[in-house]
């Protein structure tokens, strides 16, 4: 049995049973709906013969090709989706809702599986994950300078109760020139906007969310400009926390990381640092002297951030002297000047 169904409806379905995208692994790889899994009816190399095919012979001559290409692989694809989905309920889509998710539908009802097919395909779901972005949100900013432990208090805030949305880890990168970590690999702006059209999806708009003070870019990631412009004009929190706490913090972070690794990115912000602070904190770094690097970049982060500070309107800001960078102890630091704040009002 196959079933057309809208968006709506097919990202409810995709809570309960499996998505197959049936789009090559390059168009997966680029951006999917989040959790499906990719069945490929065609590879990368048989996609843009059957496009080609298509434009140039004609729509028969393309169906033809493509069934001569796919001819061996039909058990496959029963096989791959049995595995996602054994009790034969699955979700399909390709990029938009035409031939190639058709002929998996078919494929899979001739086997006996209750097929639901989105239509509009992956271009409707990303025409919906935009439209996350230009919602109305009660956002709460969580700012400070670099080492005051923010994400670790976003996450206390998330155990307490309260709505988080984390970007850098959707980024997958902490915000910096070292914010890699030398390890992590971040998603394509597109897989990007998705998780995070994902998250924003899951939030009650009637509650506060909480979301760390960023730039317009984390890495490569950049955050639409909808929410970002949200995020600007919303109350900040600001956490202050003293320079040492900031560096011992930094220090546990940063100073097992492999050397190369931190003078490479010390190197790509020599222009903001300085050719003598470059020079320092890279001597540093040889001279396994942590502490001292830390306190050479610092410099120059702590002024940028304090320029990004003053653009704010002060009306919107509140300070909190933290608890060191004691995660925890902050949050409810944090939600109990926010209850103070809410009796005021």
């Amino acid at each position: 049995m196959i079933k057309n169904t809208g968006i709506n409806n097919f990202l409810k379905l995709a809570d309960s049973i499996p998505v197959a995208d049936v789009r090559t692994p390059a168009e997966f790889a680029q951006g999917h709906i989040c959790g499906a899994h990719n069945i490929p009816l065609f590879s990368n190399e048989e996609r843009v013969q059957v496009g080609t095919t298509y434009k140039q012979v004609g729509r028969e001559q393309a169906i033809l090709l493509g069934f001569d290409l796919t001819g061996s692989k039909w058990s496959w694809f029963i096989k791959q989706a049995l595995e996602i989905a054994p009790d034969k309920k699955i979700a399909l889509h390709c990029w938009r809702g035409g031939m190639r998710s058709g002929a998996m539908a078919w494929c899979l009802d001739l086997y006996g599986f209750e097929v639901y097919l989105l239509t509009g395909g992956y271009k409707q779901y990303r025409r919906r994950a935009l439209d996350a972005f230009t919602q109305k949100f009660k956002i709460r900013i969580l700012g400070g300078l670099t080492g005051s432990g923010k994400t670790k208090v976003l996450h206390e805030l998330k155990a307490l109760g309260e709505q988080v949305i984390d970007l850098e880890g959707l980024a997958q990168h902490q915000g910096s020139a070292f914010g890699s970590m030398n390890m992590m690999e971040q998603p394509t702006q597109e897989q990007f906007e998705n998780n995070l059209a994902t998250e924003l999806r899951q939030l009650d708009n009637d509650r506060p969310v909480w979301i760390e003070d960023e730039s317009i870019t984390i890495g490569k990631c950049a955050i639409p400009n909808a929410l970002f412009h949200q995020m600007r004009d919303a109350p900040i929190t600001v956490l202050k926390v003293s320079p040492e706490a900031r560096v011992d913090f930094l220090v546990n972070e940063y100073g097992a990381l492999d050397k190369d690794f931190l003078k490479a990115c010390t190197q790509k912000i020599w222009k903001r640092l300085g050719p003598e602070q470059t020079k320092n904190a890279i001597t540093a770094i040889e001279e396994d002297r942590m502490p001292d690097f830390i306190r050479t970049v610092l410099v120059y982060y702590d002024k940028a951030y304090r320029q990004g500070l003053s653009k704010r309107e002060q009306i919107k800001m509140v300070e909190i002297d933290g608890d060191g960078t004691d995660g925890a102890a902050n949050a409810r630091l944090i939600i109990a000047q926010q209850n103070k704040l809410n009796e005021k009002i």
